[in-house]
């Protein structure tokens, strides 16, 4: 008898801590996230919508990059670009249908640039 009460007390104690961690709130915070675009309109013309509302035309940056030979044009500059935005603390998150435009997120923060 005193076996099943032990049993019984300890299923109700583990049931009753399940129940309070999948009640518990998440933080609104941990769960958001700001997103930056690119957006590939050829290399002089390539730009990054930034979360705080800026427009980064990184045309200019590009330039100073040399592509090596026989390499797609897009595909080395925006890859550039999103390791730029990836020092920063963004990832990938999708990409259009037609690939001309990809969005990166990271987790939000109180400040933005």
């Amino acid at each position: 008898m005193k076996r099943y009460l032990l049993l019984a007390a300890i299923l109700l104690a583990g049931v009753t801590v399940f129940l309070l961690s999948s009640l518990a709130e998440t933080p609104a915070a941990a769960n958001a996230f700001e997103y930056a675009t690119i957006r590939w309109d050829g290399r002089d013309n390539t730009c990054v919508f930034l979360p705080n509302g800026n427009v980064d035309f990184v045309g200019a940056k590009l330039k100073a990059v040399k592509r090596p030979e026989r390499v797609d044009e897009r595909a080395f500059y925006m890859n550039v670009v999103m390791n730029s935005l990836g020092r920063d603390g963004f990832e990938f998150a999708g990409m259009s249908n037609d690939q001309n435009i990809i969005v990166m997120k990271r987790p939000f923060r109180q400040t933005i640039r």
